[in-house]
């Protein structure tokens, strides 16, 4: 069993994971600006409300934490950098964050190249984060997906410096990665990884 801080609980990808890990033991705590949306709580579940970037909020929800899921929009610098200072304060060393594909460029035209960095500037931000989390001090890792769809959980890892195998991605495809990632969390330790529907 394991303490597993889902930040960005209310969202598409926080309660797609919410949903795959219903069925394990792991104490989880759904953590959202908007927690009062969270219902139907389960017995291994707490829900609480606060600001990435409000320190107080950070430190009080990081405490006891074993492994911290990351889905988040918005200024994902900012965000980062707030929440990567507080774990290493905290001493919570495991972080498994969402970011996006395309932000090394690592789209090949054969799948849509319109998704790399340097044809859609809108990346810039989940390129700095991820920057922010390689350079932290962290046991990260960053994942990378696809647009999301409700399609079939097939999925196919890419490494860094690899080229996109598919455009899109389910969301429970992604969750059973992270699920993978829980059980066994030296796994993809220090990486960042694609995943995509191949």
């Amino acid at each position: 069993m394991a303490n597993v801080l889902i930040i960005g609980a209310t969202g598409s990808l926080g309660q797609s994971l919410r949903r795959e890990l219903s069925t394990t033991n792991h104490k989880l705590t759904l953590f959202s600006r908007s927690a009062g949306r969270l219902s139907d709580l389960r017995v291994n579940e707490t829900a609480m409300a606060g600001s990435v970037t409000n320190p107080i909020d950070l430190e009080s929800i990081l405490a006891e934490q074993e492994i911290v899921f990351v889905a988040l929009s918005g200024n994902l610098t900012k965000m980062t950098e707030d929440l990567t200072i507080a774990m290493e304060e905290t001493k919570v060393k495991r972080l498994i964050f969402i970011s996006s594909m395309g932000i090394y460029n690592e789209i090949p035209f054969s799948v849509d190249a319109r998704g790399n960095l340097k044809n859609n500037p809108m990346l810039k931000d989940y390129r700095n984060a991820a920057d922010i989390v390689e350079q932290s001090s962290l046991d990260y890792t960053i994942i990378r997906p696809g647009w999301f769809d409700n399609g079939t959980d097939d999925y196919k890892i890419t490494h860094k410096g690899e080229p996109f195998r598919g455009y899109a991605v389910s969301r429970g495809a992604i969750s059973k990665l992270v699920h993978q990632i829980i059980e066994k969390p030296q796994l993809y330790i220090n990486e960042s990884i694609g995943i995509s529907r191949p």
